[in-house]
């Protein structure tokens, strides 16, 4: 029985509070109560760290804070957490971003990992000053993988693609270990590129059956290219000791939710050029009914956030059956995130991986430490 690796979130993208933060992919982000400070960021990765959880994704696009920049002021208050920083190609050279990445592993002890974002919409892209369609984007993004992988591999390149081309291009400080490369998408283009050049191939939360399907199309395009790969889920999560206060806090979120919001954000990623977040609006159909879509899977969150759009709702027992389930689909890594994120790391580090412990799926990823038996305040120590 294979192990599961669990990833947390960082909540760069508007910040974070007790409703939903929405916004995302070319919408603006909703109100939230807690801003993405570094103080309040280090709390949850600090938190996340300690909980067992391997890696935290940082997201990136118009909306959020850098995402490189706020990995690396974040990696001086956490000692193990790698940090999965999510980066568009074709923004930076890939020379550059070769060198940046293996700056930050080699000064990080080795924690980076690369999310790799093509970008959905052309309207945002143009904002960063990127003028290629969809298509163009994902022929670049082969390209920028390309030359960056041969870079680590310590070749000295000379490219010329229809987008990129670097000339005698010999990176001096390598990354060791080179950082596994995590890719979303849902489209023809994306899958195939995903096949030649990622580590890991992440999708959003979909049923399991979809997703299996979606991972059987990955898997077969990898063969060809003679590799295989590594697949990952991107869910939000509410989990609580009884079904019923998990459905509970739902609803909750969903009362939070207005009419006018769910318009305005509807509106907004309807436009948006990515399959995978026409999937995700197809799963909640812009209305407050009907949002569990398959048993323990909600998708209320897609109603006013772009992205990732459903959660696992549910008991502890629920939700590690629920996992399991994506794990039978050939899932071994879960991207996870919830409202607010310090709070709903504890619910799920405290309560569905012990359980998934005791079914032999999970294994926290730091040494047990020998802690003290004395109780605080026991007679002969004095409590300072």
């Amino acid at each position: 029985m294979s192990q599961l690796k669990f990833h947390w979130f960082l909540p760069t993208n508007g910040g974070d509070g007790r409703q939903v933060v929405g916004g995302g992919h070319g919408v603006g982000a909703g109100a939230s109560g807690r801003p993405a400070s570094v103080p309040y960021l280090g709390q949850i990765a600090r938190s996340a760290e300690q909980l067992g959880f391997e890696a935290a994704l940082t997201p990136a696009g118009a909306w959020c804070e850098d995402a490189w920049i706020s990995t690396a002021m974040l990696s001086t208050v956490t000692e193990r957490l790698q940090f999965l920083v999510a980066f568009r190609p074709g923004l930076i050279s890939p020379f550059l971003a070769a060198q940046m990445a293996g700056t930050f592993q080699n000064l990080s002890g080795g924690r980076l990992l690369l999310n790799v974002v093509t970008g959905g919409e052309s309207h945002e892209q143009r904002m960063f000053g990127d003028f290629l369609d969809k298509e163009g984007r994902y022929e670049r993004c082969d390209e920028f993988l390309e030359v960056v992988t041969r870079l680590w591999a310590g070749e000295t390149v000379t490219f010329q693609g229809r987008h990129l081309q670097v000339e005698e291009a010999t990176l001096a400080q390598r990354p060791d270990p080179v950082p596994d490369v995590y890719f979303g998408g849902s489209s023809d283009a994306a899958l195939k590129v995903a096949a030649r050049h990622a580590d890991v191939y992440l999708t959003w939360g979909e049923p399991p059956e979809a997703v299996a399907e979606k991972i059987a199309r990955v898997r077969k395009l990898a063969a060809d290219e003679g590799r295989e790969l590594r697949y990952g889920v991107r869910l939000h999560t509410i989990a609580r000791e009884t079904s019923d206060a998990a459905w509970s806090e739902a609803a909750r979120l969903l009362e939070g939710i207005s009419e006018e919001q769910i318009a305005n954000v509807q509106g907004g990623l309807k436009r948006s050029e990515a399959e995978g977040q026409r999937r995700m609006l197809a799963l909640n159909q812009g209305t407050k009914d009907g949002l569990e879509i398959y048993p323990n899977l909600w998708a209320g969150v897609g109603l006013v956030r772009g992205g990732a759009g459903t959660a696992m709702v549910g008991s502890y027992d629920e939700i590690a059956d629920l996992v399991e389930q994506y794990a039978e689909a050939g899932i071994e890594e879960f991207v996870l995130s919830g409202y607010p994120h310090l709070e709903e790391a504890y619910w799920f580090g405290e309560g569905v991986l012990p359980e998934l412990a005791r079914r032999g799926r999970w294994q926290h990823p730091a040494p047990v430490t020998t802690r003290s038996t004395i109780p605080f305040g026991a007679p002969g120590k004095a409590a300072s």
